[in-house]
Formats: C-alpha cells, sequence, structure tokens
C-alpha cells in the first residue's frame, strides 16, 4: 500500500510539471474583456528585460484588437519611486495606449495579491475574461488563481522573456512553480 501511494505521488508530480510544461507552451491569445500583464523587476521606472518581454507581448495582444482594457499589476517593493505597474502602464503609454485603456493594479507583491487586486478591479467593472501575459511556466498557477477568484483565464507566455525555452533555469522554474501551485492548493482549502 504504502509502495502504491508512493509511486502515485511521482506520478502525481510528474504529470503537475507535464501540465506546467504544456501550459508554457501554449498561446490560447483570442478576444477577451482584458489582457492582465503579471508585473516583474523595475528599475526607476524601467521594465527590466523580463517585465519588457511580458508587455511587449501585452502589446502585440492589444493591437491585434484582443481586448479593450490592459490591466497592469505590480506593487512597489521597499525603496521603490515607481511600482510595477506604474512603470508598465509608462511603458505602454508610450507606445500610443491610451491611458484610459490601462487599469492599474499597483499594491500586489507576489502572484496571488496581483490576482486578487485584479479580480477586483475586473468584477467591479462586470468583467471575467481575461489573457494572462507572464513567462511561460508561470501562466498554469496564474490560470488556476484566476479561476479561483471568479475569472475566465486564457494564457499567454512571453515568447521573447530571457528565460528562454528549453534554457539552463527553464526546469528549475518549472519544478518551482509546480511546488507553488502545491502551496496555493493547500492554502486554499
Amino acid at each position: 500500500m504504502i509502495v502504491f501511494a508512493g509511486m502515485l505521488s511521482i506520478l502525481g508530480g510528474v504529470s503537475l510539471v507535464a501540465a506546467i510544461y504544456w501550459q508554457s507552451r501554449t498561446d490560447q491569445t483570442r478576444p477577451v474583456e482584458a489582457i492582465v500583464v503579471l508585473g516583474a523587476a523595475q528599475y526607476n521606472g524601467q521594465p527590466g528585460p523580463v517585465f519588457r518581454a511580458r508587455l511587449v507581448e501585452t502589446l502585440a495582444a492589444y493591437e491585434a484588437g484582443n481586448a479593450p482594457l490592459i490591466v497592469v499589476t505590480g506593487g512597489r517593493a521597499s525603496g521603490d519611486q515607481y511600482s510595477e505597474a506604474e512603470a508598465a502602464q509608462a511603458f505602454l503609454v508610450e507606445r500610443g495606449v491610451p491611458s484610459g485603456a490601462i487599469l492599474l493594479e499597483n499594491t500586489g507583491r507576489d502572484s496571488w495579491q496581483s490576482m486578487s487586486g485584479v479580480a477586483e478591479v475586473l468584477q467591479a467593472r462586470g468583467l471575467k475574461r481575461v489573457l494572462l501575459v507572464s513567462d511561460g511556466f508561470h501562466l498554469f498557477r496564474l490560470k488556476l488563481m484566476a479561476r479561483d477568484l471568479g475569472l475566465e483565464p486564457y494564457g499567454s507566455p512571453a515568447t521573447t522573456s530571457p528565460i528562454r525555452r528549453g534554457g539552463p533555469t527553464e526546469l528549475e522554474y518549472v519544478v518551482r512553480e509546480a511546488g507553488a501551485v502545491l502551496e496555493h492548493v493547500i492554502s486554499r482549502r
């Protein structure tokens, strides 16, 4: 019985890693009510390389007419002059997105806080169908969180992120995300 339970645990872990990996390579871009871009490091108001890749992907989806609104996320770290959301807003406005088409969730300091803030912002407007933009390995957990918060999520991986497919760190990120998914599932019970 113990051996069987151990085998099931291993099979479940491998299945979770495979699901995260599969989602990281699946682009579900489609018409939605809002595009949500998850924050990442910014430096004095300028998005870092990972964040920039997410914003470029967001801009492409917006310019293709997939949504009338963009929600930018991410709070301010200690000592920062700008929040991640403010840096994202400036980046998008500089590239022609009207400021009125951008909603800010600028208090979240982790994925759950950001997604909770996004849900509040969107549900206040009666919106729930979203395209989540982040690094591919992050999308499985983000979609799970979004569903837990009453949203209808789709995922779009930032394909130009410096965290490359097949790179030496990708497997580490996928395995780390598997742990984060399990933590989320356990903490929401």
